[in-house]
């Protein structure tokens, strides 16, 4: 699995961006993850459309939209389903249907696999969620397994730490105090 301080890899896939006829898909490539704009990206995966923990990972990520979007960072949701299953879903589920966020089709299972992150026997992403900063460098991942929806609050807590450049002690949280050394 790639890690902390590794480049994010290099992709060019299709996103739905919309449930507008003819505004449903668009390119995302790795070059968006790269700007001098200092902003970040957080990427989280699920491992299929159509099921029962995943929506509600994502319904939080979309209410989060504003609080990611303050902190100078974007998101992305991916998983191994196609754009047309993607665009599917959100038109078929209500917590769905206004994402403010891309939903990534990786149907080659080519990025899922360079990020080491395909469960071995379905070949499906696990729930992995990875901190990108504006120079493409991963900063943070978590895995969870394919039962366990995460904590959209932790992914905003370590954001906030991360941003601050300094040293955070346990349970950190944006506005106290980081360690002197």
């Amino acid at each position: 699995m790639l890690t902390i301080g590794q480049k994010f890899p290099s992709f060019s896939k299709t996103a739905v961006v919309s449930i507008e006829k003819g505004k449903e898909f668009e390119t995302l490539t790795s070059d968006y993850l790269v700007n001098d704009d200092n902003v970040w990206t957080v990427m989280f995966w699920w491992p299929k459309d159509f099921t029962f923990v995943c929506p509600t990972e994502i319904a939080e990520f979309n209410r989060a939209y504003g609080e990611f979007r303050d902190r100078d960072s974007r998101l992305i949701g991916a998983s191994t389903d196609s754009e047309f299953v993607h665009a599917a879903w959100r038109r078929d589920h209500d917590d769905l249907r206004d994402l403010k966020f891309p939903m990534l089709a990786d149907t080659s299972k080519s990025l899922a696999e360079e990020l080491g992150i395909l469960e071995p026997t379905e070949k499906i992403a696990y729930r992995a969620t990875f901190i990108v900063d504006p120079t493409g460098i991963i900063r943070w991942v978590c895995v969870n397994d394919l039962s366990v929806g995460r904590n959209v609050k932790e992914v905003l807590r370590v954001l906030d730490g991360l941003q601050t450049d300094e040293l955070c002690p346990c349970n950190w949280e944006k506005g106290q105090e980081t360690l002197n050394a």
